[in-house]
């Protein structure tokens, strides 16, 4: 008889705990230096991140929200503007669209891969079109591919919301590499995470980059002379320093997540849990390892009972979302999002989890859905 276990959804301190002298250093060296915003220790996990993401400039910022706020402005869109993008995703997606006064234009998804259908997106094209807005999602890359034919073909920029995918590739290429622009957020449950929020731009675009760069510091880059209206987007020193100390470990932390990935998808093969599909030439880092069952609600509750933490993402779709109600979307246009809304659960996956707890979840998410 399998005992019973409490299995967190993520440890954080399982990864700190290793590394914490190593963080603390570094910590220290911002503080005794006092160059708290910008400065040294943003500029080398600049030149770090945008080496590991194999792109020409990487711009720190804030927040991953901010990342796409900051490259949509940089990018020039403006009120009365159209972005499109999926509905199911979060909720900055959308949100740094409608800050901007433009129109978030949403597409379906695929069913296997959760990502955007290319099949679907040039349907939504207007002339006030400006961008795309894909999004790598659970730590698997959109076809970028596809998706850049499009946008050449109808001379419009994408700008990839890359949150989720931090080294994820497609085609042996990373995300942020393939895109016009790739933006990245270093919340703590990421991949990657900070110690708070923060975030990043990547780019091969000299213009767009020194663009990003001014406008995350009110469109002056502190020159007091303000060329555009940006926003204060600037990365904190500290949070430049922890990611620095991270970034090193980041394969070897990818690799877990999909070993453990790997087990999970043997442990439940043949049974009614539908386990993630990652597309042919893709190589996912799991962010997060979402499954499909039928009366997820149920079996969520009957996990948690048995100790097992799990987490939806995402139960409401953007588009039935009380703030875009404007947009005049309604319940059924999107069903394939919606679908995924009702099944998707959230499985542990974290790098340091051990063996035995995947085969614990494993078994306990088998037994409630027979």
């Amino acid at each position: 008889m399998v005992r019973s276990m409490n299995v967190k959804l993520l440890d954080l301190q399982a990864q700190y705990l290793p590394i914490r002298n190593e963080i603390r250093r570094a910590i220290d060296e911002v503080c005794d230096a006092q160059a708290l915003i910008l400065g040294p220790a943003v500029e080398k996990f600049e030149r770090s991140l945008a080496d590991y993401c194999e792109t020409k400039h990487a711009i720190g910022v804030s927040s991953g929200t901010d990342a796409l706020l900051c490259a949509l402005m940089g990018i020039g869109i403006k009120p009365g503007d159209e972005v499109i993008c999926p509905s199911f995703t979060f909720f900055a997606t959308a949100g740094s669209i409608a800050r901007l006064g433009a129109k978030p234009v949403f597409v379906d998804i695929e069913p296997q891969s959760f990502n955007i259908d290319p099949k679907l997106i040039e349907a939504k094209i207007t002339n006030k079109t400006k961008a795309i807005m894909p999004v790598d999602l659970f730590g698997q890359m959109a076809k970028i591919d596809e998706i850049n034919a499009i946008a050449s073909k109808h001379k419009l920029k994408v700008i990839e919301d890359a949150a989720q995918a931090i080294g994820a590739k497609r085609n042996r290429k990373p995300a942020c590499s393939q895109s016009f622009a790739g933006c990245l957020s270093f919340y703590p449950t990421k991949n990657l995470g900070a110690f708070g929020d923060a975030g990043a731009i990547c780019t091969n675009d000299d213009h767009f980059a020194e663009v990003c760069r001014k406008l995350r510091v009110h469109g002056s880059g502190h020159t007091y002379h303000h060329e555009m209206i940006g926003g204060m987007f600037r990365l904190a020193a500290i949070q430049a320093a922890v990611l620095n100390v991270k970034l090193k470990y980041l394969n070897e932390w990818h690799d877990a997540r999909r070993k453990n990935a790997a087990l999970y998808d043997k442990l439940l093969a043949g049974s009614k849990v539908i386990t993630p599909k990652i597309d042919e030439g893709n190589w996912s880092i799991y962010n997060q390892y979402v499954v499909r069952v039928q009366n997820r609600d149920k079996v969520k509750a009957v996990l948690l009972e048995k100790g097992i933490s799990t987490a939806v993402y995402y139960p409401i779709p953007l588009h039935e979302q009380e703030c875009f109600r404007y947009l005049g979307y309604k319940s059924g246009d999107f069903p394939e999002t919606e679908r995924a809304c009702e099944e998707v659960l959230a499985l542990p996956v974290y790098p340091e989890l051990p063996r035995e707890q995947v085969e614990y979840v494993a078994k306990e998410l088998l037994a409630a859905t027979k």
